[in-house]
């Protein structure tokens, strides 16, 4: 009886899943099909990306390596300044959408109201929306607005940078918000009651307890919103006005004619643009 119940004992576990040392069947078929999804999203990637190195002038086929696509990118001056009005349009949203964004988030997080539902439920409504929607609906406010304007005092507004900027304002400070409430979630209050005891007034409090703990959570935000400025294309392209040319429309109106290295290499630089701000956005927020 001994000996049958150590050897009872001394049976080694299966682990769920596995079945003595080998990986079951239902394992097996959700990593092929973890694999099948990860190539379908990312082998078009890397074929363009590849293919902005081609000597091909079509950039369909593999002729040899070359770098001339690159030194033709950067010697394209309508390229270069739609590029430069992206980034123009994309640091102006972000700084202005960063600013409102963390002053709305901390009211919702610090206040309590009786609309703090209904706004908060607002907040949400851009990033759940169709983006087409959000472009046609400020296409409608911008028309209407400089309708009133032309009315009023006779001037004629048009479309241009800053239209599209303001619109970016409008549907960053969502995702901003979002991002750094999470900061907010779980901040420890003793230490601004903490500072306050020791002579702190709440300007002191805020730029020495609250804004140095939360900066990450800000930062996070801004980079998110610095992303999603800069890959913009429906509502760029609704409110962009005559003779406003920004990149992701360029590339859109260069493909619709003939797709060429160049657009596969300006194509592969944004890429890496915003997967290193979507990467350094997720290091930020898992700091704390």
């Amino acid at each position: 009886m001994i000996e049958a119940s150590s050897k009872t004992q001394a049976r080694p576990t299966v682990r769920p899943g596995f079945r003595l040392g080998t990986i079951s069947w239902g394992n097996w078929a959700l990593g092929t099909h973890a694999l099948l999804v990860y190539l379908f999203l990312y082998v078009p990637i890397a074929v363009l990306v590849l293919f902005s190195f081609t000597q091909d002038q079509f950039g369909t086929r593999w002729t040899g390596f070359t770098f001339d696509w690159y030194a033709r990118l950067f010697s394209n001056d309508r390229l270069m300044g739609a590029a430069l009005n992206t980034l123009y349009v994309a640091l102006a949203s972000t700084v202005a959408s960063t600013v409102l964004g963390t002053l709305l988030a901390m009211a919702m997080e610090r206040t309590r109201f009786r609309a703090r539902p209904a706004v908060d439920g607002l907040l949400y409504l851009p990033i759940v929306i169709p983006e087409i929607v959000m472009a046609l609906s400020l296409l409608a406010f911008f028309a209407f607005f400089f309708d009133i304007i032309e009315f009023v005092t006779g001037a004629t507004l048009r479309r241009s940078l800053t239209t599209v900027t303001l619109a970016h304002i409008a549907f960053s400070i969502s995702f901003v918000v979002v991002v750094v409430r999470t900061s907010l979630k779980n901040f420890d209050m003793r230490l601004e009651e903490a500072a306050a005891d020791l002579g702190a007034n709440g300007w002191k409090t805020f730029w020495r307890i609250t804004f140095p703990l939360i900066l990450p959570g800000i930062i996070g935000g801004a980079l998110l919103a610095f992303t999603l400025s800069l890959d913009d294309f429906i509502i760029s392209l609704f409110l962009s006005g005559p003779g406003t040319s920004l990149l992701p429309v360029e590339v859109y109106g260069r493909v619709k004619r003939a797709i060429t290295p160049e657009i596969n290499a300006i194509s592969t630089l944004m890429l890496m643009l915003s997967m290193t701000l979507v990467f350094l956005s997720q290091v930020l927020q898992r700091r704390r």
